[in-house]
């Protein structure tokens, strides 16, 4: 359902309370002193049999007893009567409940849903501690304590995590404009209160504690569009490794669901932070300095001990200093006493009086290299410390649309209260210790580097690089038929050269010593021989790899000792045969690992990493969400620490990078192509600078078809809508927009009309900042769609001709649409082909109204709405010019 009738659940107009009571320490009891205790405007009603009045307000036996329908109700009795509440309040018109009632079964459970989901009332719960939004004076909860008012919004799937977090946070003066315990999330759940938070103008910040997830795709839609608008950082119970042990391929051992997680967090534009401390300092951070897009640091301090400390927590957090150029360096030592560092950090000395401080930061300020500031002072005699923030608040204030880029550390308690606070109330990022400083801007890093993952929307297959997924459908038929699930390795890597992935040349033989020598000797030597077994995964486990064989003696020896070693220690494995193949020799060469496994939550996910025998000692790996294109490829690269002796070092040169990028986006493309694929292992693969090539693949497959495109996170860019029209004599490409359409989609609103633009339906002008821009092309296919139609300029380039875009609520239930043209292509129907692609589509997807808002006197558009067969919506007309249009889609 997502959104609809949440204002019910945190601006309801009235709410009962069934179970209230005043029985000490019960939960009515509770939740009915919190409401009638707090500033709540609406009006309330008490409902239960046992009583008359309770504290001075009346009280009813029955839902139908009740003086009015109450937007809100609040059921705190036991489980076994909820479902017959739900239902009883469903009829009535109530569009919230919150359902503190613990021990509910599945069958109460889902017969409270049915009675609820006809009528669209949304519930929180059950289970849960309640809710708070403290802007309306709501605290509609059984916790002990209200919140304060503020900009921070908290979800949290434990109840008793959101006891304690308001005891903590109300300590230390933080607030919140709502907070939410979603208990068993049976109806609303993350991807609701995300959705409903986005939009949410009292919301500066989200902030969530996960125990699990569901509904994935739901989520991460939702966890995108949020974060586009607003930080969301994230703190994620369960770190455990265990899980996946079982798993048949090096990947599905070291791919574990916290891992998942983290992956499904940076694709999504979030931040995952360790501690609910940590919580806290990311929203602070995030809020007042996410506009900064430094990789590096300056530290301006009056104290040695103090910068050293902070330098040393940048190295811990792999956070690089940021260097003193000459002419900087000049310009400091003008103003600097001479036995200043002259050096990051920039120790102004302990004796510096004010004018020396405002001098300082000046300089550095000037300097745009200098990156991110870390302003970091320890109280002393010479100068009042609110002097100094006095005179440094003016020089850190900046333009609306420059970045921040100082961040402060005042050391100490009293000494430096009111400075801290000149700091906090000037919007300045201010921290408790160098420490603290340097890790929040090390999750500042981190938060871009989401940000930017959050922007690709890649397609699930590039065109130029497609496999034959003709012949490795064949294949995985085959195998399936004959009733295996692994696939031989020559099979396996029959399949990664089907998807262009290089493969060391590999011979099948039967299992002789003989065979083995035969082939060895037509491939020529040094060979590689390898047991061929179904029933043996990983075959250098049980001493079934033979390396850089000689001659025809040294394989046969290889064979027969072999053959022994499987005996003794898998008497019961039965033997296919050997492989053979081509020893391969490369100088500077390093071993990787490329593989992917189905994750139980988020579905199916790449892996990429360190490779080789010790792969799972050396656990140096990161996995990520596909469709991969080159830069998502590159990202998930760069989480690994192999990805260091990729790039070179000393007489070792860089590898062939783009050919390892090339090895993981095929792979991708293999998932979205075969669901059959439940796991796969390439290593090892070998790269150097000639490029990569697989020595040996293992792929596991599943019937029930857990991978493929269908079963992404992250619904990739639809080729599929694609399509080439006639159109007036010309060639016309009607297809979805695409974020590498940025350049070509801000030319096409350039050369618009002034007045085209001012009767549009999307834009508000013609030229508009980087990231609103962004925002048109990088869309969430699973919730927006934006056709274009793309064709020749006058100069033979590509060019956008017009563009029809809808946007559909949460709930699939209606979505808004806006549709312009080149200004000299009025009239010439190529609006009316746009819009007929974006309603069939809408159609297809199960859409079921689409609307819109139009001037008055825009004849042209709503003719063209006549034509496609809108109505006019009375009931949506505001009386300023404008009405509203709608088409019914079912």
């Amino acid at each position: 359902m997502s959104i609809r009738n949440l204002d019910s659940l945190f601006d309801p107009e009235s709410i009962a309370v069934f179970g209230a009571s005043l029985r000490p320490g019960s939960v009515g009891a509770t939740v009915w002193h919190n409401l009638t205790s707090g500033t709540y405007q609406g009006r309330l009603f008490a409902v239960n049999p046992k009583y008359r009045e309770l504290a001075g307000h009346p009280v009813v036996a029955h839902a139908a007893d009740l003086p009015a329908v109450p937007a809100l109700a609040v059921i705190c009795t036991p489980a076994a009567t909820v479902p017959g509440l739900i239902k009883e309040l469903a009829k009535l018109g109530t569009r919230a409940a919150v359902v503190l009632s613990a021990g509910m079964t599945a069958a109460q459970k889902q017969s409270m849903l049915d009675a609820a989901r006809p009528h669209l009332l949304r519930i929180l719960g059950p289970n849960c501690i309640g809710l708070l939004a403290p802007h309306k004076g709501l605290n509609a909860s059984f916790s002990h304590i209200d919140a304060l008012p503020g900009e921070l919004a908290f979800v949290s799937q434990s109840g008793a995590l959101v006891t304690a977090m308001l005891d903590w946070a109300r300590g230390r003066g933080i607030g919140f404009s709502h907070f939410v315990s979603l208990g068993e999330h049976a109806d609303v759940d993350f991807g609701d209160m995300l959705d409903y938070l986005a939009s949410d103008p009292k919301t500066r910040a989200i902030l969530l504690y996960a125990e699990s997830i569901e509904s994935p795709r739901k989520f991460m839609s939702a966890a995108r569009a949020a974060a586009r608008n607003k930080p969301v950082i994230v703190v994620k119970a369960g770190r455990s490794p265990q899980g996946q042990l079982a798993a048949a391929s090096h990947t599905g051992a070291l791919a574990g669901s916290d891992m998942v997680f983290d992956a499904a967090i940076a694709r999504a534009g979030m931040l995952r932070v360790d501690t609910l401390q940590e919580l806290f300092l990311a929203a602070e951070t995030l809020s007042r300095f996410r506009t900064n897009a430094s990789e590096s640091i300056m530290i301006l301090t009056n104290g040695g001990g103090a910068g050293v400390m902070a330098a040393d927590a940048a190295a811990d957090a792999g956070v690089k200093l940021s260097e003193l150029g000459d002419a900087t360096l000049q310009r400091l030592d003008a103003v600097l006493p001479p036995n200043w560092s002259r050096a990051n950090p920039v120790d102004i000395i302990g004796d510096a009086p004010v004018a020396r401080y405002e001098q300082a930061l000046k300089v550095l300020n000037e300097d745009s290299a200098t990156g991110a500031i870390l302003f970091i002072h320890a109280p002393t005699a010479i100068v009042p410390s609110a002097d100094i923030a006095r005179a440094l608040v003016p020089l850190a204030q900046h333009d609306a649309h420059a970045p921040a880029r100082l961040m402060s550390c005042w050391l100490g308690d009293r000494a430096v209260a009111e400075a801290r606070q000149l700091f906090q109330d000037a919007g300045i990022a201010t921290f408790d210790t160098p420490e603290q400083a340097v890790r929040a801007f090390s999750m500042l890093v981190r938060y871009r580097r989401n940000q930017a993952e959050l922007t690709e929307a890649p397609p699930a297959l590039q065109p130029d690089l497609r496999p034959d997924t003709a012949a490795i459908k064949a294949l995985v038929r085959e195998a399936l038929a004959s009733g295996r699930e692994m696939l031989t390795e020559p099979e396996a890597k029959a399949v990664l050269d089907a998807c262009r992935i290089p493969v060391v040349a590999t011979q099948r033989v039967a299992g002789t010593p003989d065979a083995a020598a035969e082939a060895a000797l037509a491939m020529g030597f040094p060979v590689v021989l390898k047991i061929l077994s179904d029933d043996i995964s990983h075959k250098s486990d049980v001493g079934g790899v033979a390396l850089n064989l000689q001659d025809e003696g040294d394989v046969r020896d290889a064979a027969q000792t072999m053959l022994a070693r499987v005996l003794r220690q898998h008497p019961k494995a039965r033997i296919q045969g050997f492989t053979v193949q081509a020893m391969v020799r490369r100088q500077h060469a390093q071993e990787l690992i490329v593989g992917s496994t189905v994750d139980s939550v988020f579905g199916p996910v790449i892996l990429f990493g360190q490779g080789g025998t010790a792969v799972e000692v050396m656990a140096d790996r990161a996995v990520a969400l596909p469709p991969l294109n080159v830069p998502l490829a590159k990202a998930l690269v760069s989480r690994t620490r192999v990805a260091r002796l990729l790039a070179g070092w000393r007489d070792t040169p860089a590898v062939d990078e783009a050919a390892v990028h090339g090895v993981l986006v095929a792979v991708s493309q293999l998932l979205a192509e075969i669901p059959e694929i439940a796991e796969l292992d390439i290593n090892p693969l070998i790269v150097n600078f000639e490029g990569a090539i697989a020595l040996d693949a293992r792929i596991r497959l599943s019937a029930a078809g857990p991978a493929g495109a269908a079963h992404f996170a992250i619904r990739p860019y639809p080729a599929h809508l694609e399509e080439t029209v006639q159109w007036r004599g010309r060639d016309l490409c009607l297809r979805p927009i695409r974020p590498e359409d940025e350049a070509l989609h801000m030319a096409f609103l350039q050369d618009l009309d002034p007045e085209d633009v001012r009767m549009r339906v999307f834009y508000s002008k013609r030229t508009m900042e980087r990231s609103e821009l962004a925002r048109l092309v990088q869309i969430d296919y699973a919730r927006e769609m934006a056709f274009v139609a793309m064709g020749t300029g006058p100069d033979g380039q590509p060019q956008t001709l017009g563009v029809a875009r809808a946007m559909t609520d949460p709930d699939n239930f209606a979505a808004e649409f806006g549709v312009i043209v080149r200004s000299e292509l009025k009239g010439s129907g190529l609006g009316h082909l746009l819009m007929q692609k974006l309603i069939a589509y809408l159609r297809s997807q199960g859409t079921q109204r689409l609307v819109a808002t139009v001037l008055d006197y825009n004849d042209r558009m709503l003719r063209l709405a006549r034509e496609l067969g809108f109505e006019e919506d009375p009931g949506n007309e505001d009386g300023e010019g404008t009405k509203g249009i709608f088409l019914s889609l079912t």
